[in-house]
């Protein structure tokens, strides 16, 4: 098993910036897929970015050139960095860890291929 705490988010005004932090515990997970998702109320969660295990990151059109996702395998933790903040970007973040071990790229984007996921951080960007 596997167990995921998101912090680093709050309250921000448009143009700021946050970093969220998702640590995993339970198991290492260097070798597996991490991504982040949000879900704004009444929204369905969708995919934000995904960085797999060679380091490799995968941005939504939305969030491309604004957030940049890392991982430090020596601390099992991934992060991603937000930048020029907008009210649209307000959710809850949810960080996962993809079923499969070295993932391709190609199966990054659906939340049925992450097994484990945080219990979420909110963050809310005021206008």
């Amino acid at each position: 098993q596997v167990q995921l705490v998101e912090s680093g988010g709050g309250l921000v005004q448009a143009g700021g910036s946050l970093r969220l932090s998702c640590a995993a515990s339970g198991r290492t997970v260097g070798t597996y897929a991490m991504a982040w998702f949000r879900q704004a109320p009444g929204k369905e969660r969708e995919f934000v970015s995904a960085i797999n295990w060679h380091s490799n990151t995968y941005y939504a059109d939305s969030v491309k050139g604004r957030f940049t996702t890392s991982r430090d395998n020596a601390k099992n933790t991934m992060y991603v960095q937000m930048n020029s903040l907008q009210p649209e970007d307000t959710a809850v973040y949810y960080c996962a860890v993809h079923r499969r071990a070295y993932a391709s790229g190609s199966s990054f984007e659906r939340t049925s291929d992450y097994a484990y996921w945080g219990q979420g951080t909110q963050v809310t960007v005021s206008s």
